[in-house]
C-alpha cells in the first residue's frame, strides 16, 4: 500500500510541475473524450501483392488502425506515447488497435510478436511501445505474446531515411530467439512507413521456418 501511495503522490507532484496537456492543448488530462472519439479506427489493409510491388518480399499482409494522413490526432498520440514516453496513452491506442485487429484472423495458434527495440533504446524510453500494445491485444484476443525476435544492433532513427536507406539499415538487424516457432506470426508495431523494419523481421522469421508473417500496426505513416 505504501509503495502505491508514494507513487501516486509522486505522479501528483509531477502533474503540478508539468501539467498534463491533451492532444489539442487542454490542460489537466492527456486526452479528452472528444479527442478519443476522433481517434476511431479507419483500418488500412495492404495485401501481399501490393507489398511485393513496393519491394517488401516477405510480409504477407499489413493492417494499420489508421493513417497519419487521415488522422493528425493519431500522429500526435503515437508520438507522445513513443517519443515522449507517455505510457498513459497505451489503453486508448490499444483499444483502437483492438478494433482494427478484427480485420485479421486470430486463433489460439496465432502468436503476436512485438517488434523489438535495441536494449539502448528500451533503456532510453523505459519501455518498448510495441510490447505494451501487444500485451493489451493478446489479452483481449486470447493470443500468446512472445518475443520471437531480438535486435542484434542499434539501427538509429528511421524517420528521415529514404526507402533504400531504411532497407540497408535493417540488413541483418534481427535474429530469432528460439527454435520453437509457430506457423503463423503477427508482428505488432506502432508505425509502418516504408515497411522495411517489418519486412526485415518477416524475412528472419520465414528463413527460420514460419509459414505466414503478417503485421498489425497503429498507423501507416
Amino acid at each position: 500500500m505504501g509503495i502505491f501511495y508514494a507513487r501516486g503522490m509522486f505522479n501528483r507532484f509531477l502533474d503540478l510541475l508539468f501539467p498534463r496537456v491533451s492532444l489539442e492543448g487542454e490542460e489537466g488530462m492527456h486526452m479528452t473524450e472528444k479527442e478519443f472519439e476522433a481517434l476511431v479506427s479507419f483500418p488500412v489493409r495492404v495485401e501481399a501483392e501490393e507489398l511485393r510491388a513496393s519491394g517488401l518480399l516477405f510480409l504477407d499482409r499489413i493492417v494499420a488502425a489508421g493513417s497519419y494522413e487521415a488522422s493528425p490526432l493519431l500522429r500526435s498520440a503515437v508520438h507522445r506515447f513513443k517519443y515522449d514516453r507517455q505510457k498513459s496513452y497505451a489503453q486508448e491506442l490499444g483499444a483502437i488497435l483492438l478494433e482494427a485487429s478484427e480485420m485479421m484472423e486470430m486463433t489460439g495458434e496465432t502468436v503476436l510478436c512485438p517488434v523489438p527495440l535495441h536494449w539502448t533504446r528500451t533503456f532510453e524510453r523505459g519501455f518498448n511501445q510495441s510490447d505494451v500494445l501487444a500485451q493489451i491485444l493478446g489479452e483481449e484476443r486470447h493470443c500468446k505474446v512472445s518475443p520471437l525476435l531480438k535486435r542484434r544492433r542499434a539501427t538509429g532513427h528511421q524517420a528521415h531515411r529514404s526507402h533504400e536507406e531504411r532497407h540497408e539499415a535493417m540488413r541483418n538487424a534481427f535474429a530469432v530467439t528460439t527454435s520453437h516457432l509457430p506457423e503463423r506470426v503477427i508482428l505488432i508495431d506502432d508505425v509502418a512507413t516504408t515497411g522495411s523494419t517489418l519486412d526485415a523481421c518477416a524475412e528472419v522469421l520465414k528463413m527460420a521456418g514460419v509459414d505466414c508473417v503478417e503485421a498489425l500496426v497503429m498507423a501507416k505513416g
